[in-house]
């Protein structure tokens, strides 16, 4: 089965903001046709509102490979930045308007990134949604659109199946999450050391504003984070962590899972994980150290659990993420 990307052109707008998007995709696919034979194929389409050649910023044409009045599926669409004021912009290609409301009807996710947010919000598609853009249109979105819900500080919001981003740096990211529903963490974590590893760690996760967790009140479950953060490098059996705080297995689980948003087995992994990563990239600590203070106190089976977690191998891992810090 395909995944159809459909990426909008317009006069004007920044080339780099679709184009980064498409590469994105196309190096996910290629690492998951090199790791399984079943892997979906992507196809990227290029729409411009006539089926004409569009003007960029940088002065050069982009040629789409169909217009808005072409029938086909879109799995995603993404909607590029626009170079300085959107509004004339937005009004030369207003054909755009009803397709992106059909393609919204049709249940089709929507991305876009800095002023091109404009085009969604004319749409009425961000009608009581949250939303960001670059920062220099702040006022004149929330004036222009005043039914949509800025939040100015965030780089990235989800609201639905509907994505914006403030900056083509913020989009690269939220491309890794649409890479991550699409492809899975391993491919996602693939694409992040190759793209740009070298601006965040792969153990953060990409912030949306309205997916963090949000904070809670389960004050058993608080205190049993803070001793499984407090004590990584011990064995840990929930179990005997339940009893600990004077739960049963069954309902330390539920509670835990209620809480978080993630079973405690599969919170101790990404805890443990993130703090290996931190390892890797910052101490000579020799593999063997890093399991131990991680928690795991056999190398291999800390390799293996890695791996599988990150798609590579601690060593790999260290050698990359290394590759161009600063001295």
């Amino acid at each position: 089965m395909a995944f159809n990307l459909t990426l909008l052109l317009c006069d004007n707008m920044l080339v780099s903001s679709s184009t980064l998007a498409a590469e994105i995709f196309n190096f996910a696919q290629a690492m998951a046709k090199a790791d399984r034979n079943d892997t979906q194929e992507v196809i990227i389409r290029r729409v411009s509102a006539d089926g004409l050649p569009v003007q960029t910023s940088s002065g050069f044409e982009l040629a789409p490979t169909h217009d808005v009045n072409t029938v086909f599926p879109s799995d995603l669409i993404h909607v590029p930045a626009l170079w300085r004021n959107p509004r004339p912009v937005v009004r030369k290609h207003h054909q755009y308007i009803p397709w992106l409301q059909q393609q919204h009807q049709q249940n089709s996710a929507i991305t876009a990134v800095g002023t091109g947010v404009c085009f969604v919000a004319e749409a009425g598609l961000l009608d009581d949604k949250l939303a960001t853009t670059h920062w220099h249109y702040f006022d004149a979105l929330q004036r222009d659109y005043p039914a949509v819900r800025l939040n100015r500080e965030h780089f990235t919001t989800q609201d639905n199946n509907i994505y914006c981003a403030a900056s083509i740096n913020a989009m690269a990211e939220l491309m890794m999450h649409q890479v991550e529903r699409y492809f899975g963490r391993i491919i996602s974590r693939q694409a992040q050391r190759n793209f740009f590893h070298e601006i965040r760690n792969i153990a953060n996760p990409v912030d949306f504003s309205d997916m963090k967790q949000k904070p809670h009140s389960d004050e058993a479950i608080v205190q049993s984070q803070i001793w499984i953060q407090d004590n990584l490098n011990k064995p840990i059996a929930i179990p005997d962590l339940a009893k600990q705080f004077g739960l049963t297995t069954r309902t330390f689980n539920r509670r835990f899972k209620n809480a978080v948003g993630s079973t405690p087995n599969n919170y101790l992994t990404e805890i443990r994980m993130t703090f290996a990563c931190d390892l890797l990239k910052n101490t000579d600590l020799s593999i063997v150290d890093v399991a131990s203070y991680s928690g795991y106190p056999e190398a291999s089976w800390f390799s293996s659990r890695f791996r599988q977690w990150s798609g590579n191998s601690p060593q790999s891992y260290r050698k990359t993420v290394r590759a161009k810090l600063f001295e």
